[in-house]
């Protein structure tokens, strides 16, 4: 065997990607307006999915005045008289 027979490069060529191939561009979350596919760029597979939206919960309404406030300007004359 001579040098460099034994081995073959196992070179892959990977494939051709572009922005409509990306699954932010597919799910409209590309602010990016390139020519060619970018950094963060990730296939539009089923196992990548958009986050489940939060659900609104509604609070109980709190009490409308406060438990504490600051005494009024007559008040603290007379405390401090």
């Amino acid at each position: 065997m001579q040098a460099g027979q034994g081995r073959r490069s196992a070179k892959r060529v990977a494939p051709k990607v572009s922005c409509e191939d990306c699954f932010f561009r597919v799910n409209l979350l590309c602010a990016l307006d390139l020519p060619e596919a970018c950094a963060t760029f990730r296939p539009n597979e089923a196992q990548l999915r958009p986050p489940q939206q939060l659900r609104f919960v509604f609070r109980q309404e709190r009490r409308s005045c406060a438990a504490w406030a600051f005494p009024s300007a007559q008040e603290q004359a007379a405390l401090h008289a």
